[in-house]
């Protein structure tokens, strides 16, 4: 079974968090939510979430994926985190998946993740980035690095998360459940 780490910082999208986590676990994916410190993280909407453990206990295991959910100023506090630059250099040198959403995309390219790639983002925070290919799209794939755009598009990102992990048939399944049109 894969193993997923999604980081919480205070002003987290609330929105993407929750929509990322419960959907990876749905599919049988293993996923820790992990607060850059101890306690409850407030989202960027007020909203109270509770963290499986720290990102210090979290640090002890080895995970499949990282994905940053996204959010101001929760995007500008995981780039700001030296544990999550060096995570996701330590990850994208080891081949495995990084993945980001609305905003966080820029804490990707902050760890030189993005250099090279096809990526998207929330309108504006990939802009002028040397080196990295923005696009439009609802959801980008670049290898092992997938990005999306924002809350709107956060089902959407997951489905394809679940789809880069556990397959094809596994990603409809999910989704069939949810009754999407």
């Amino acid at each position: 079974m894969a193993k997923v780490l999604v980081p919480l910082a205070d002003g987290c999208e609330e929105l993407e968090a929750v929509t990322l986590i419960d959907l990876l676990r749905r599919a049988g994916i293993e996923v820790v939510a992990a607060g850059l410190k101890p306690g409850v993280v407030k989202a960027s909407r007020g909203v109270q979430l509770v963290p499986d453990m720290t990102l210090d206990a979290a640090l002890q295991d080895r995970y499949d994926m990282v994905v940053l959910p996204g959010g101001m100023p929760g995007a500008t506090n995981l780039k700001a985190d030296v544990r999550i630059i060096e995570l996701l250099k330590k990850m994208a040198a080891a081949g495995q998946y990084t993945a980001a959403i609305c905003a966080a995309p820029m804490v990707l390219a902050e760890a030189g993740v993005l250099e090279g790639k096809q990526a998207t983002s929330y309108p504006g925070f990939l802009d002028a980035l040397p080196g990295v290919t923005v696009s439009t799209a609802a959801v980008v794939q670049d290898g092992k690095v997938l990005t999306s755009r924002g809350p709107g598009t956060a089902m959407d990102f997951a489905l394809a998360l679940i789809e880069a992990l556990a397959g094809a048939d596994k990603r409809r399944q999910v989704e069939a459940a949810l009754v999407r049109p």
